[in-house]
């Protein structure tokens, strides 16, 4: 069961204020700098396809793939809303970023909102570079976000409160984090209060998601052990360099030729 099975009917309203078109627009950017021939995109974790339909919408063939079921099921009714062409470009694929194999290779892989830093393990981390590798064409390119180690030691998580609604429900999101500093990780507990405005009911929602930071060694590290190389790293949606000031850092990186 993925993390976000249990309230991935709330997560559109969770994430309403993120603004998916500038971060698409940014990561076409990027597309168009580093990889100006690309047009076939797998998607790692694309959730309920927020990126993967603007993407479409820029002229993209993109596959998404998730391992939560809820997550794809909101995901197909938003390709739904897409027009015919466009629907026939988003193509939605249940599996896990870690050993899916799909049997086809992309120009690009992206995986977006922190979907690397759900890899919290060393295991997982080199399972989910793998998947990125084993889906790129020669000298393909792969984009993604995370969260950036030094940032998130300087700046130290913090417990968020969230007060969210629509017409049919009310909801508080509280998300408490532990910072594991000899793991590297950060586990993030969420507790989700649910009232239903028609029947005044409320349900109570708890889920521990476990975030993985980074450091740009390790992820030069793991790129190599995959066959693959970092062409830039950068403070998520600019172009500068990640700093303590950055708690999303971005990376593109290239699948390195075989030498013959």
């Amino acid at each position: 069961m993925s993390v976000f099975d249990h309230y991935a009917a709330y997560y559109d309203l969770f994430y309403g204020g993120k603004d998916y078109r500038s971060e698409s627009q940014y990561i076409i950017g990027q597309l168009r700098q580093f990889a100006p021939q690309a047009q076939s995109l797998l998607e790692l974790g694309c959730g309920t396809a927020a990126h993967a339909t603007e993407l479409v919408k820029s002229g993209y063939n993109v596959m998404g793939l998730d391992m939560s079921e809820p997550m794809l099921r909101t995901a197909r009714k938003r390709r739904e809303t897409l027009p015919a062409e466009q629907r026939a470009c988003l193509e939605l694929v249940h599996g896990d970023a870690r050993s899916v194999r799909v049997g086809r290779v992309f120009d690009a892989v992206v995986a977006l909102f922190h979907v690397m830093s759900y890899q919290s393990s060393n295991d997982d981390l080199l399972a989910a570079m793998s998947t990125a590798a084993e889906h790129l064409s020669p000298r393909g390119t792969f984009l993604f976000d995370f969260w950036y180690g030094p940032a998130v030691l300087s700046q130290r998580p913090e417990t968020r409160v969230h007060d969210l609604e629509n017409d049919a429900v009310r909801v508080t999101r509280i998300a408490r984090p532990h910072l594991r500093e000899n793991a590297n990780t950060v586990d993030v507990k969420f507790t989700v209060l649910v009232e239903d405005k028609a029947t005044r009911s409320m349900q109570r929602l708890e889920e521990t998601h476990v975030m993985r930071y980074l450091f740009l060694p390790e992820i030069d590290y793991l790129l190599a052990r995959t066959g693959m190389e970092r062409l830039c790293a950068r403070e998520w949606m600019s172009d500068r360099d990640p700093s303590l000031a950055s708690w999303s850092g971005f990376v593109v990186a290239r699948k390195v030729a075989r030498e013959r």
